[in-house]
């Protein structure tokens, strides 16, 4: 195994001059750097990065912990935090908790072992405070994506999930659809609660009433059993005309359980959600959405976690991003009523 002192015998330096150009250290000629590295090459010589992270205090590593990698919104999101941290020179880990505070706590006991240099975290939930105010205990940097989580001041981006949400129930109210169901995830995320308020206000702004028979809570991920939620849209009478999704999860288990009814969407049944269906949208350009800037999430929260972790001694105030959402309009919507 190639060691310092065998690069140093050769370009006949110090062994403490060939430390300091691994490291990036010191001052040293750019004659004597070349010929250090010229050196490094010919010995197919491997730095010991546990070694550097001790002398540097950085690893070099960052850590993405998201909810769910099968949606296809968090699959674009980890490309533009890749891109952007490979781009800065970091290499990133990835963590999937499948909306389970369980499954993050451990993955947060994982990042504190492993000395990550900063984390990017799609909270599980409100309660994911007390793992983020550990990730602050031990110095840790840490951005939040797509979620906020109350008692906890930081970086974050945000997708405007009350105007997305609002705007999908304006183009159902506009094609003459005046009843109106929202299937969305658990009140204790706070993208839900912001796409439920989208939700009311879109009502409100179309001249129509509140009904919560019309609304259906449950996980953003996918779910093994779609029993309750076909007993919820059997209570419903009059039924819906139309289904507001929550998250594109969300719409396709509602496809799944509309097609086992033979209900055909949209000919019986109109759809929309929110974040758009990834690869397969372009495939098959079916659903109506509110798409999310998904790259521009994990492109954007990554520059400002290395930002974060390279002016970590600068009280640098907290940033707050937030991304519209497109309206896509496709072919998953009725018109039950001529336009004017």
């Amino acid at each position: 195994m190639v060691t310092i002192y065998d690069i140093a015998a050769k370009a006949n330096v110090s062994a403490m001059t060939v430390s300091r150009v691994i490291n990036n250290t010191g001052k040293i000629s750019e004659k004597t750097r070349a010929k250090v590295k010229r050196v490094m090459e010919e010995l197919n010589y491997v730095p010991n990065q546990t070694a550097r992270s001790l002398v540097l205090q950085q690893t070099k590593l960052l850590f993405l912990l998201i909810t769910d990698i099968m949606n296809p919104f968090y699959t674009t999101l980890a490309r533009g935090a890749e891109d952007a941290a490979k781009k800065s020179g970091y290499r990133l880990l990835f963590g999937n908790s499948d909306e389970s505070l369980e499954k993050e706590a451990d993955y947060v006991t994982t990042i504190l072992t492993t000395r990550v240099d900063g984390v990017m975290v799609a909270p599980a939930g409100d309660p994911s405070l007390a793992h983020l105010e550990s990730l602050r205990k031990h110095n840790v940097p840490f951005v939040l994506l797509d979620r906020e989580v109350p008692g906890i001041e930081c970086d974050i981006v945000l997708g405007d999930s009350k105007e997305g949400a609002r705007r999908l129930v304006g183009h159902l109210a506009e094609a003459g659809h005046t009843r109106i169901a929202l299937v969305n995830g658990s009140p204790s995320i706070s993208s839900a609660r912001l796409r439920l308020q989208g939700y009311m206000e879109g009502l409100k702004l179309n001249d129509l009433a509140y009904d919560e028979r019309y609304l259906f809570e449950t996980s953003f991920g996918p779910l093994s059993d779609l029993t309750e939620m076909g007993n919820w849209l059997d209570r419903m009478d009059p039924a819906p005309t139309a289904i507001v999704a929550g998250n594109n999860v969300l719409a396709v288990e509602i496809l799944r359980l509309l097609r086992a009814r033979q209900i055909r969407v949209p000919e019986d049944m109109s759809l929309v959600c929110f974040d758009d269906l990834g690869p397969y949208s372009e495939v098959e350009p079916f659903m109506t959405v509110a798409a999310q800037q998904a790259y521009q999430f994990g492109y954007m929260g990554m520059q400002m976690l290395i930002e974060r972790i390279q002016d970590r001694e600068t009280a640098l105030p907290w940033k707050k991003i937030v991304l519209p959402a497109e309206l896509v309009i496709r072919r998953s919507v009725k018109h039950v009523k001529e336009p004017v």
